[in-house]
């Protein structure tokens, strides 16, 4: 992080609010990873907030595989909803879920490109290892169309991406 950290920090300031924020350079994590507390994802997004998890309303399950695809691709919720997603890694790569804009992705996953690849820290994120699987509980407070990909470089542009629907 020395080597990247004032350009990272430079980059990241340039975009914010910044709904994925990287805090170290890329390693594999040990196991199931958390939103952290001091996570940078702000209260509330566009695409939503973190959730309560006493307050879950469904649970989504979704496979990550070597294929660079998310099964199922396409969801759909309510305005209102909190849901918690439920991700297994099927594959022997590393592999993370991102919820954002378009626009917000493709940003990252570039800047993911150029630096090596980092983890992400935030609560719109959750990395599982090879035959790991992990949980993001999130909320959907506004209507309309909204993606989710896997930002380790090359996935997303391999079509690791899917659709969230909220009406």
């Amino acid at each position: 992080m020395q080597r990247y950290g004032f350009v990272f920090m430079l980059a990241m300031s340039a975009l914010a609010p910044a709904p994925v924020a990287t805090a170290a350079a890329h390693h594999e994590p040990a196991h199931v990873q958390k939103p952290r507390k001091n996570a940078r994802t702000p209260a509330e997004q566009p695409y939503g907030r973190p959730g309560e998890a006493r307050k879950v309303k469904r649970v989504i399950s979704i496979d990550m595989s070597d294929t660079m695809r998310f099964f199922p691709s396409e969801l759909r919720a309510k305005r209102g909803d909190t849901v918690r997603f439920e991700l297994r890694n099927s594959g022997e790569l590393h592999h993370e879920m991102v919820i954002g804009s378009m626009d917000d992705l493709k940003k990252y996953a570039a800047l993911m490109k150029r630096n090596g690849g980092m983890d992400h820290v935030d609560a719109n994120a959750v990395h599982a290892a090879p035959g790991e699987k992990a949980r993001m509980v999130w909320q959907f407070t506004k209507p309309g169309e909204f993606y989710y990909g896997c930002l380790v470089p090359g996935h997303f542009d391999a079509g690791m991406i899917g659709t969230i629907v909220v009406r």
